[in-house]
Order: structure tokens, then C-alpha cells, then sequence
């Protein structure tokens, strides 16, 4: 152990926890051993969750809610436990807030579709206007786009600073009086920022938007409260945070949930149905036709199950030290520029960086051919890149467990890189 790693090791036992994870355990390209660096894409999924998915399968596979034999009781009571553990996860006030998707676009979707066949007060129209940031992740420029083209309303946004920041100087004149809905990225997943919550919510309840979080790259790695955060809508992924793929979550305030209309329609979502018209059930079944991810919301309950066993604030204090330490580690390279924060402070576990005038898909496959997995491309948040004049970047992006080695690893690959390229 170095002394550079000395400091960081007490923060997790990454040792024990990476070996609930068989798949750190890969070699790869000839005896390889693999560096799993793509976090921020998709985390690994550890034995807990894995067996209880298996389990489900094994034992308990079959449609929830209208049942009446024994296995689809059990997995009605399985599907719900996990809206009850993810509820408390994010302490939201009741159960009946959080809305099973299949991802966080999903989530954003629905949201979006809400305002717009609404009515008022919450109506998006022409005379209204939509703000986002600059920042987001497609999935949260998109649907608001279409809204805009559906309805007619005005979209605006907050632009970026050099160093990777919102630039909120004009605050007051992006969120107006003419404002329905902000909607923003708690954690950037290209940039890493983690932004000013508490100034841009505060706005827009002046002016009496709701205000919708992306909290995608926040649920994995800190603790989240949708109380303490006093937004509108929340929505996070399950497989950035050990959870099983095809699995998301909305959190809203209940009033709200029962005043908007459903998105989607079709069985489970109904209260009655004749040929001539329909009612809904409550939330959160109002929004989630048809057979729901049953096994992902279940596998979904276990990860937050092992988050728990952990500590979201231990986590987040090792990925903070970490952070810290490969923007350190990241700067020594020559040619090496970090696009974002330059200091881990108000910042997430997920670095992009240029490397002269290598392509980042060049960077990639050297690195790969290393046995050190990192995501290059734009990140579904081309905009950044547009903003600071690169095609893409590559980013390095870390979890729990993720170790000071593993960054070693990666600054003497980047070093390959720029030796194998002259």
C-alpha cells in the first residue's frame, strides 16, 4: 500500500465488499484483470441482489395484484416491500409517492406528458415556459423539447461556466413569472457537478413552478431525502446503484400525483372501465399500466437493502476521497484536461477528461485492450460538449467499490495511451 493510499482505505472495506460483486473478479483480453470504470453507466450488481432475483424466479414468479393463489400473493408482497424500502430510501412522507418506471427517461417522460395534458393550474401551454440546464442528460432535454413542440410553451435553460458549473447569474430572468416547470440534474453524469439545489428551488417557488430532479447520479452515492430537497418530482435509476436493469423510479408529492392525469393506460392503472368511459385507481397504480418490472422492482429492494447494510454516508465520504484523489492522480498526466470541476469540492464520482489530441474513442479501446473498462462519447449530454468545443470525451467513473488502485491503474493506461499514439 502506498502512501498516498493510506488515507483512503479506512473510509469502506472496498476489499469485503468487492467480493459480493463475481464480476470484479473477471479477467479479461488474455488474463486481464478487469477495471470497471463505467459507473456512471451502469454499476455492478452484488451476490445479495443477484440471489434474489434468482430466487423470485425459482420461487416466486407470477403476476401481482389481482391473484388470488399463493405465488402471485408472494410476489405482490415481494413487488410492494420494495416500494416500502425505497420509499424510506429516499424518505418520502408515503409509500403511495413512489411510482415504479423502467427508467429514469421514463420517469422524466412521465412528467412531461402530465403537464402537458393537464389541467390548470398545472397546464403547460403556449403562454408558459419550461426551464432546464444546459447540463442535462438527454433524457432531460428531450421530452421537455417535445413538450415545447406539442404545446407551444417557451424553453429556456441555465448555461454553463468554464469551470464546469451553472451559471445562475441571471437567474431571475430564466425563471419568470411565465414558468410551469424547472427541471434539473442533481449530479451531472458527464460533468460531475453537483449543483445548487437550495437557490433554484427556492426561485422557483417564488414564481410557483414545479420543480422536477434528476437524481440519477445522486441516488447511487449519497443520501437522498426528496423532503429535505423540497422538489415536486424526483427520478433515479435502479442500475446505477446495484440494481438490476429495466427497473426506475418517480417520486411526487402526493397531492400532486392525485390531481395529474396518468400517462399510460391499460390494466392495473383503472378503478372501472366501461366502452364509454374509465376511471383511475389512487397513485401510485395510476401510473403504472400493465404488468409492472416485478422481478427489477424486487431486485431493485435488495440493492437498496445492501446500500443500507453499508451507509450512503460512508459511501459517499469514500467516493468523495476518491474523487479527490483521481483528479490528483488525473492532472499529473501531460495533455490530460478534466472537462468540470477541477476540485472535488460540489462534485460527483464521475471524471471526463480530453487527452490532447487523442479521440476518445481512441482512449477507450487502448485502455479496454488494458483491461480497464471507461465510457467515451458524448454521454447522452452532447450540449456539453457543444458548449466547450470537443467532439467527446472519456470518463472514469467510481463506485464503492472502487479502490485507489484501480486509479493507478488507469493514470499508467492513459500513459500507455499517449505512449502507444507518440
Amino acid at each position: 500500500m502506498t502512501v498516498a493510499h493510506q488515507g483512503l482505505t479506512g473510509l469502506l472495506d472496498t476489499e469485503a465488499i468487492r467480493k459480493d460483486f463475481p464480476i470484479l473478479d473477471r479477467e479479461i483480453h488474455d488474463g486481464k484483470k478487469l477495471v470497471y470504470l463505467d459507473n456512471a453507466a451502469t454499476s455492478q450488481s452484488p451476490r445479495q441482489v443477484l440471489d434474489v432475483l434468482t430466487e423470485y424466479y425459482e420461487k416466486h414468479n407470477a403476476n401481482v395484484h389481482r391473484g388470488v393463489h399463493v405465488l402471485a400473493e408472494e410476489a405482490t408482497a415481494l413487488y410492494e416491500g420494495a416500494r416500502d424500502k425505497v420509499a424510506e430510501f429516499i424518505n418520502a412522507p408515503s409509500r403511495d409517492e413512489v411510482i415504479f418506471t423502467k427508467n429514469a427517461s421514463e420517469s422524466l417522460n412521465l412528467v412531461a406528458n402530465m403537464l402537458g395534458w393537464a389541467d390548470e393550474p398545472y397546464r403547460v401551454d403556449h403562454e408558459t415556459e419550461i426551464v432546464i440546464t444546459e447540463m442535462e442528460h438527454h433524457s432531460n432535454i428531450v421530452p421537455w423539447q417535445l413538450l415545447s413542440q406539442r404545446t407551444g410553451a417557451k424553453l429556456k435553460w441555465f448555461g454553463l461556466t468554464d469551470d464546469g458549473r451553472l451559471d445562475l447569474s441571471n437567474l431571475n430572468e430564466v425563471i419568470t413569472e411565465k414558468t410551469k416547470i424547472v427541471s434539473f440534474v442533481l449530479v451531472s453524469n458527464i460533468l460531475g457537478t453537483h449543483n445548487p439545489v437550495e437557490a433554484i428551488v427556492r426561485r422557483a417557488q417564488e414564481v410557483g413552478a414545479l420543480v422536477c430532479i434528476d437524481a440519477s447520479q445522486a441516488a447511487p452515492h449519497m443520501p437522498l431525502d426528496v423532503q429535505a430537497l423540497q422538489a415536486d418530482f424526483v427520478a433515479f435509476t435502479g442500475h446505477k446503484m446495484c440494481g438490476p436493469t429495466g427497473i426506475g423510479v418517480l417520486w411526487g408529492r402526493q397531492e400532486l400525483l392525485e390531481d395529474l392525469p396518468p400517462f399510460l393506460g391499460g390494466g392495473e392503472m383503472i378503478e372501472t372501465v366501461s366502452m364509454n368511459s374509465s376511471t383511475y385507481a389512487p397513485a401510485p397504480h395510476k401510473f403504472e399500466a400493465g404488468t409492472p418490472p416485478i422481478a427489477g422492482a424486487i431486485g431493485l429492494g435488495a440493492a437498496v437493502d445492501y446500500l443500507n447494510s453499508i451507509g450512503m454516508e460512508k459511501i459517499a465520504r469514500h467516493e468523495h476521497a476518491l474523487t479527490e484523489y483521481a483528479v490528483q492522480r488525473l492532472l499529473e498526466v501531460p495533455d490530460l484536461k478534466i472537462i468540470g470541476p477541477v476540485t472535488a469540492e460540489d462534485r460527483g464520482a464521475a471524471i471526463s477528461f480530453t487527452l490532447g489530441d487523442i479521440h476518445p474513442h481512441d482512449v477507450g479501446q487502448v485502455l479496454d485492450e488494458q483491461g480497464i473498462a471507461v465510457r467515451v462519447g458524448h454521454h447522452c449530454a452532447r450540449p456539453v460538449c457543444l458548449r466547450y468545443g470537443i467532439p467527446a470525451t472519456t470518463r472514469a467513473s467510481f463506485y464503492l467499490y472502487s479502490t485507489p488502485a484501480e486509479v493507478d491503474a488507469l493514470v499508467d493506461g492513459l500513459e500507455h495511451v499517449r505512449n502507444f499514439f507518440g
